[in-house]
């Protein structure tokens, strides 16, 4: 009784968040689990089959008691998974690992998921996890392989000659042997011990069957039998196919048995009491399932109901055993029913993915037939489908009687689409050979040029040629990289003979270069020291030795950006914006204004930083008269954010300028105040 109240309450442990995941396998796409089991006949069991159809109680088998299709089905549907779990308890695992929505999930995703159940999971509980990810997953090999075949094809491939080695198909074979050596040892090992434990049931049947017209002592039979029932208890699972057959066997010469003991009613009627009440509490139990919501758990307790019954409880009286019985099998029927209408339920879900894979299908046929001519507008396409193709997978299940006619649908609609990209890639190739020879025409002018020394001549020539290749469109990808270093070599050796010929001119501004190359190699090596006035100090010790320095070769100014950049990210550091650190190395400049004396000067840079803030004024309301041709688009426009950017730089600039200006205007008015009180002193020593 203890050990019965255990079994239920296990059962009944069940999450109810993996509802009837495992039951629903037979109707989704997922093809049918693999099975592994000893399927040795039992001779024994065969030959009494005839005797037990005639004599087995009603309790023990279906013929006996009037019963609906509908009973019968649901009772064979649980007899099988009782079988199925009675081999080994770890199978009972296999109703509590979670179906997952492999149908969505990509290749990559399906290995992962593959070696998270072969890694953790007990191997004889994930044979439909299994089937289920392998079927997935060499649906979507086949249609990417596929795929791969025609691109082949397309680009002058033979198909004979066709091969592609795929990472994760290798991956998933790895995995997939694994799990079928592991499955493999499990069962071999099994094998041997359910033989074994089938043989002994069939010993314990035989000392059943010698217990009946006995010569001895009533009540030391009676001792017999039951030490038979609890060794019978303990002779271990016994193969799958041979499981029902067994105990049906057991239970018949059970009722013999029984029947036997007429000779002393009190011990028979003792036993068929006490099964009596524990059968009742079965089947209230089962009755009550039928408010239970959680439909998965519901099944898996009547399942451990029905191996309770038929493992662990002994017959009843005749008269009441066809009472009990039908009440059990109503209850049941009551629960195939539920879960039968759970199915067309589920059939309606399945029926709604059918018409968006549908939908899904003619829009890829859409695109498919109406392929565009214009290389940037076909890989928008290829975006296009490549999200439908996302949409299909994730659209979940569909019956299983139209799942190959949808996914045949599918993949067709995805090749024609591949065959028509294909045939456009293809009609390229001529244009792009004939873009090849004209690159090799202009790569023959720049090999014949790069040597010349006449500097008219050849320079605007090769400008011209560098302008015509620009023009010239893509060519075959095994040809672009080579044609175009050849063509960059010849061009960078003319120009690279042409800035030396003008270095020789320029030596003195190339020695400003080395000498700005030193200071700028220091000033990368320059550490802050955290004194801030000390190393602002040495900040512009560095600006003034760069200024110091004279003009460089034009086409090595971008130092000056260098220096630039890295004096602000110190001035940062120290706290000081960009603004700020502008302003003081303009300071520098006012103080040579200062020093010069020069009030020429002075105007001149005021004037110039007039034009500046002019310009930056002027530049601000072109571009927010330009903004305005942009009222209805988005600030994400990419046209919009550049012109706001370029607004804001302005803007930061006409601050700079202003400021400069402000501090030009301070200096002038100082000069104009010392003059002033010069004036004023002169004046009183003449009075």
């Amino acid at each position: 009784m203890q050990d019965n109240e255990q079994k239920l309450q296990e059962t009944e442990g069940g999450g109810t968040g993996q509802q009837t995941e495992s039951e629903k396998t037979n109707l989704e796409e997922s093809p049918n689990s693999e099975t592994n089991t000893t399927e040795e006949p039992v001779q024994e069991i065969k030959e009494e089959k005839e005797t037990e159809k005639a004599e087995a109680p009603a309790e023990t088998k279906d013929a006996a008691v009037p019963k609906s299709e509908e009973a019968e089905e649901a009772i064979e549907e649980i007899d099988e998974s009782n079988a199925e779990d009675a081999e080994d308890v770890d199978n009972e695992k296999r109703h509590h690992i979670p179906f997952l929505d492999y149908h969505s999930m990509s290749m990559e995703n399906l290995v992962g998921e593959l070696q998270r159940l072969v890694k953790n999971e007990k191997v004889q509980a994930i044979g439909k996890h299994v089937s289920s990810i392998k079927y997935e997953f060499d649906q979507k090999f086949q249609e990417f392989i596929e795929h791969k075949k025609e691109e082949f094809v397309s680009h002058g491939g033979n198909a004979i000659d066709f091969r592609y080695n795929s990472v994760a198909k290798r991956q998933f074979n790895e995995v997939f042997s694994e799990y079928r050596e592991k499955r493999d040892q499990y069962y071999k090992q099994l094998e041997q011990s359910l033989k074994n434990n089938l043989q002994r049931r069939l010993e314990i049947i035989e000392e059943l069957k010698g217990l009946v017209n006995v010569e001895e002592d009533i009540n030391t039979t009676y001792k017999n039998f039951k030490e038979l029932q609890e060794n019978w208890r303990n002779a271990g699972p016994v193969p799958r196919n041979n499981y029902n057959d067994v105990w049906r066997t057991y239970h018949h010469h059970m009722e013999i048995f029984y029947d036997f003991l007429h000779l002393n009613r009190e011990l028979r009627d003792l036993d068929f009491k006490h099964n009596l009440e524990e059968k009742l509490k079965l089947v209230e139990r089962a009755e009550g399932l039928v408010n239970e919501p959680d439909l998965g758990k519901a099944f898996r307790e009547l399942q451990t109901l029905h191996k309770i019954w038929k493992e662990d409880i002994g017959p009843v009286a005749k008269e009441q055993r066809e009472e009990v019985w039908e009440r059990f099998s109503n209850a049941t029927k009551a629960m195939h029913q539920r879960r039968q209408e759970h199915f067309q339920e589920m059939d309606k879900v399945y029926e709604k993915n059918l018409e968006k894979k549908q939908e899904i299908i003619a829009e890829i046929g859409k695109i498919a037939n109406n392929v565009t001519n214009n290389h940037r507008a076909l890989q928008q396409q290829i975006k296009e489908i490549e999200a439908l193709r996302e949409d299909f997978f994730k659209a979940g299940k569909v019956p299983q009687k139209v799942n190959e006619q949808t996914w045949s649908a599918f993949k067709e609609v995805v090749r024609t689409f591949n065959r028509n990209k294909n045939a456009f890639y293809k009609s390229q190739k001529k244009e792009q050979l004939e873009n090849l020879e004209k690159k090799r025409a202009l790569l023959g002018l720049a090999l014949a040029l790069k040597d010349s020394d006449d500097r008219e001549m050849a320079t605007p020539e090769m400008k011209r040629i560098q302008s015509e290749w620009k023009k010239i469109g893509h060519v075959p990808r095994k040809y672009s990289d080579k044609i175009w270093n050849e063509f960059k070599d010849a061009c960078n050796h003319y120009f690279n003979r042409l800035h030396a010929q003008k270095n020789e001119s320029q030596k003195a501004e190339y020695e400003n270069f080395e000498k700005k190359s030193a200071c700028l190699d220091r000033l990368k090596a320059f550490q802050l020291t955290g004194e801030n006035e000390k190393d602002l100090e040495t900040l512009k010790g560095f600006i003034n030795e760069w200024k110091g320095y004279g003009r460089i070769p034009y086409n090595k100014k971008h130092i000056n950006g260098k220096f630039n950049k890295i004096v602000d990210a110190l001035f940062r550091k120290l706290g000081v914006s960009k603004q700020e650190s502008e302003l003081l190395r303009y300071g520098d400049k006012m103080q040579e204004l200062a020093k010069a004396d020069d009030e020429r000067a002075i105007n001149n840079e005021r004037t110039f930083i007039r034009r500046k803030i002019d310009e930056s004024k002027a530049e601000i309301r072109q571009l927010e008269n330009n903004l305005q041709f942009f009222s209805n688009a988005s600030e994400d426009n990419p046209l919009v954010k550049d012109v706001i950017k370029n607004i804001n730089q302005h803007k930061e600039s006409l601050e700079t300028w202003q400021a400069k200006l402000k501090k030009l205007n301070i200096l002038k008015n100082n000069r104009n105040k010392e003059a002033e009180e010069t004036n004023s002193e002169s004046s009183g020593e003449e009075e």
